[in-house]
């Protein structure tokens, strides 16, 4: 019977890899649609903003109470899982409770420690519910924010749901487990871990149970939280909460110059140079590509990890002075749509191959003319947004096109590049008479 479960236990965790690794590698080969983006300098600077920013979770804290239970989640995710270490290995060889022995009383500090944070974790997953179904934060709303239907929301319900019970499996099989060492039933007995701090409030729930029911339970609870937690990691490369992993790469390669500089497409660059003389053109000058972005091919690698990385917390939009203003553009949904596009690209590989086609476009099909004229380029999403994610730089990248590829801009912007053209200044005004209004200030 045990070997039985420790072939189950092995095919279990082949399979979850097997499904896993392959998802993994689609979201790769769909992030690397983009285009080649140079993200290596600088490789110190990176890591101290990949530790601050994704480790440390620096900007959450801009909200101290809200950024503490994140905190509480995120470390209760991190540290917790080294618990899974010897639920995994105990699958695989068939022992229980394998470090105790090697750890002694270094062990029940341990799980004394990881059931704290679980109960934490409980609390937090319980308050964030009531927020998002009770309180109703507005930005997780759809009545206000048109991109929040309804699978985010359930997206999110699953993901905290799921953290619940798996952290109630944990505690309730670490009950039933102590309860088992008392009465001294088998290999229970082998580990006198004594009562751990957080499961021996639960254990007046089983003490009438008998021993039969508690090993049952004890097992279900067991296998309940290693597979839900194959299934959870497996479950988060389709959502939303693959930021758990991304967020490290996502800020390790964050942009980091000022975040007001904006970066010249280097073709135009090019021929701007040669205009005023600075460069020569070549000899064969190269084909000059599309100008700015139409499609995902079209942007970077990174702005694809961008959206993957998106958390959707709202904050980038709530931020936002469009759209607080009530206009149509939401930083966050330019990131959802983005991410959406290349859920299609996906499954239009899976079901056809990856030369298929469907024909549509990010900018038309998903984000519209006037979600990106709306965007006032103040840099608001770019400095709220917990993972440095930049929405800023795909509005950009679109908004290039549309002016540029298909000529297509408001009559006020066409009189601004005019005057930019004639007057070297936004206004029109030439140059000679731009300091004319100043004549008169000295005079009484």
């Amino acid at each position: 019977m045990q070997v039985l479960a420790q072939i189950l236990f092995v095919a279990a965790l082949a399979t979850a890899g097997f499904f896993i690794g392959r998802r993994v590698k689609l979201i790769k080969k769909t992030i690397l649609l983009g285009q080649a983006e140079d993200r290596t300098d600088r490789p110190a600077e990176r890591l101290k903003t990949m530790l601050l920013i994704a480790f440390g979770q620096k900007k959450m804290f801009n909200r101290p109470i809200v950024g503490l239970m994140h905190f509480i989640i995120y470390a209760g995710f991190l540290i917790i899982n080294i618990e899974v270490l010897e639920i995994m290995l105990d699958g695989i060889l068939g022992t229980h409770r394998l470090f105790y022995p090697l750890l002694g009383s270094l062990y029940g500090f341990l799980i004394n420690f990881f059931e704290l944070l679980a109960l934490g974790v409980v609390a937090v997953c319980l308050v964030f519910l009531i927020r998002r179904n009770v309180i109703k934060v507005p930005r997780f709303q759809e009545s206000r924010h048109r991109e929040m239907t309804s699978w985010p929301r359930t997206d999110a319900n699953i993901i905290l749901i799921t953290e619940v019970l798996l952290m109630w499996a944990f505690l309730s099989m670490n009950a039933a487990d102590t309860i088992l060492q008392q009465r001294g039933l088998g290999h229970y007995a082998e580990a006198s871990t004594g009562n751990f701090l957080v499961s021996q409030w639960l254990q007046p729930v089983f003490n009438n149970w008998s021993d039969t029911a508690l090993v049952t339970y004890e097992r279900i609870a067991w296998w309940f939280h290693i597979l839900g937690i194959m299934g959870f990691a497996l479950y988060v490369t389709y959502s939303k909460h693959l930021h758990i992993f991304l967020a490290f790469p996502n800020t390790y390669f964050s942009n980091l110059d000022p975040k007001g500089e904006m970066h010249n497409m280097p073709a135009v660059t090019k021929e701007v140079k040669i205009m005023l003389g600075i460069e020569q053109p070549d000899a064969t000058p190269a084909e000059v590509g599309r100008f700015g972005a139409k499609d995902v091919k079209d942007l970077s690698w990174k702005n694809l990890m961008d959206a993957y990385s998106c958390t959707e917390c709202g904050r980038c939009t709530a931020a936002c002075p469009a759209n607080i203003t009530g206009k149509k553009l939401s930083p966050r949904k330019i990131m959802m749509d983005t991410r959406d596009r290349l859920e299609e690209i996906q499954k239009g590989w899976l079901q056809n191959g990856y030369e298929y086609d469907s024909g549509k476009t990010l900018l038309g099909d998903y984000i519209t003319e006037e979600e990106i004229l709306a965007c006032t380029t103040c840099n608001a999403c770019v400095q709220q947004c917990p993972v440095n994610i930049s929405p800023l730089d795909i509005i950009l990248q679109l908004r290039r096109y549309k002016v540029m590829e298909e000529s297509s801009a408001p009559g006020s912007w066409n009189a601004m590049f005019s005057n930019l053209e004639n007057n070297m200044a936004p206004w029109k005004l030439s140059p000679g008479d731009r300091f004319n209004w100043a004549e008169n200030l000295n005079n009484p």
